[in-house]
């Protein structure tokens, strides 16, 4: 394998290297001497926007709105879902028997086509998110790019609140989920590239982790409070309205959260060397930026790759988690979301204090021996199976605890090997990688239980197989200078 720490010959650089000096590390980051510390409001109201938009990723996308209401038989012809119950009770499309019912059947194209939505918008965001970025960096307007892309977000979230169950909004509902996946992961970006306001060298790391922790948290308190006001009859988890009023919910809390971050986060100054040209020569810039980046920065390439598919194995883990849980170990609808509410528990306090981790000892190191733990978690699951839900819940719990800090590290990591003045485009580029990716897990998902007579738990085996090749990757990714 080729050495991901060798450089070409030395170049001259027009920005600088990765192997940043304490003084050139430090003019990546706004007011990070320590004379002047970064105020914990500004830090505070950057976590924020992580806590504001959290609810469409656990709420309407994972969890709730996307898995309870438009992939189910609201969406259905009257009379297929009708044949869906016999006895008041709902047919289990997981046999055999079943599957071939036109119920099951029905059930299965809404989610293929569900799967076509979220490929387009994985696609586009491939396309757009570097450009996006590049454009932001040359203008130094990443916070007028983050803010409207939160405000589309919000818009494709007030739409969801107007979609009933009915056969004829399905797509309506599919494009929004594909569109608010777009709007976000570009507004995310944006969000990335101001980690150099919030943060000094020396806290880059915590502070990757507060936001990581706080969108966690967020999304507990928003689990919690759908849960609680369906338990207690408030809302009726059979009735259409219910995921109308939860989707208008999930737009007010994004809309009064994300208000700290434009207030109180300044905007980083524009890149010196990055050329403010048209949408489309942006693509041409950014062939030339990627070019430039492997001459000088070749370190920021290779994590790119490496992180482009640990990631995926990570997205995989909560997408194909509650899977499991519900064909292998039997957990309900009330099951999964207590799940979701514990595992994003553990998962935010965990990822808070690994942030301190990263400072001390580095993000490759807290990123490798996270991965290691889940994939540990991952193979006990499935040869201890037999034991039932208390494994699951024991594995489950323990993974959750190595998901955040791997994901924050992997922040905190490409802000120290990020050339100065190009946050919003390499952090574009890091979306971009992360879903070039995102079809590996999901494949070698498919491959393993098909060739297990389709055992859904062989599955994991190809989740943890990303993962192992992700880990191999990152081992010889070069880490940046320490500055503390």
């Amino acid at each position: 394998m080729t050495d991901m720490s060798e450089p070409d010959p030395p170049v001259v650089p027009k920005v600088a290297s990765p192997n940043l000096s304490t003084a050139a590390m430090s003019a990546l980051f706004q007011d990070s001497t320590d004379d002047a510390p970064i105020p914990r409001k500004r830090v505070i109201s950057w976590a924020m926007w992580d806590w504001a938009t959290q609810p469409f990723n656990s709420v309407l996308l994972t969890f709730v709105w996307v898995p309870s209401f438009l992939v189910s038989p609201f969406f259905l012809d009257p009379a297929v879902a009708a044949s869906g119950t016999v006895s008041g009770v709902e047919i289990d499309c997981d046999t055999s028997a079943n599957a071939a019912t036109d119920y099951c059947r029905a059930l299965g194209a809404l989610d293929a086509n569900l799967g076509w939505g979220i490929m387009v918008a994985g696609i586009l965001i491939a396309l757009l998110a570097p450009v996006l970025g590049q454009r932001a960096d040359a203008t130094g307007r990443r916070k007028l790019t983050l803010g409207i892309f939160t405000g589309l977000l919000i818009a494709c979230q007030l739409a969801m609140a107007f979609i009933g169950g009915a056969p004829s909004l399905f797509w309506f509902g599919v494009a929004m989920i594909a569109f608010g996946s777009i709007v976000g992961e570009i507004a995310g970006a944006s969000y990335n590239a101001l980690l150099v306001s919030v943060s000094t060298p020396k806290t880059v790391g915590k502070v990757s982790g507060l936001g990581w922790g706080f969108g966690y948290i967020g999304g507990i308190v928003a689990l919690a409070i759908v849960v609680g006001l369906i338990l207690s009859g408030v809302l009726d988890g059979t009735q259409a309205s219910t995921f109308q009023w939860i989707a208008a919910g999930a737009t007010v809390w994004t809309i009064v959260f994300c208000i700290p971050i434009f207030r109180n986060v300044p905007e980083p100054p524009p890149s010196a060397d990055t050329k403010r040209v048209n949408f489309f020569a942006g693509y041409i810039e950014l062939l030339r930026s990627i070019g430039r980046l492997w001459r000088e920065h070749r370190a920021t390439v290779w994590f790119l790759i490496a992180s482009a598919v640990y990631r995926d194995g990570l997205a995989a883990v909560f997408t194909f988690g509650t899977v499991i849980a519900a064909r292998v170990f039997g957990f309900g609808f009330t099951d999964l979301v207590i799940f979701g509410i514990v595992l994003n528990l553990v998962a935010g306090v965990s990822t808070i204090f690994a942030g301190r981790l990263d400072d001390r000892f580095g993000p490759k190191t807290v990123i490798l021996v996270s991965i290691g733990g889940i994939i540990a978690c991952c193979v006990t699951v499935f040869l201890a199976a037999g034991a039932g839900k208390p494994l699951f819940w024991a594995a489950g719990i323990v993974l959750a605890m190595f998901v955040g800090p791997a994901q924050a590290a992997s922040r905190s990591f490409l802000a120290r090997v990020t050339p100065i003045g190009h946050e919003g485009e390499v952090f574009g580029l890091y979306a971009t990688t992360g879903r070039a990716a995102s079809w590996m897990a999901a494949l070698l998902w498919g491959v393993f239980i098909a060739a297990a007579a389709n055992q859904t738990l062989y599955g994991i085996l190809g989740i943890a197989l990303v993962l192992a090749v992700g880990f191999v990757l990152l081992l010889f990714v070069r880490v940046p200078a320490r500055t503390v």
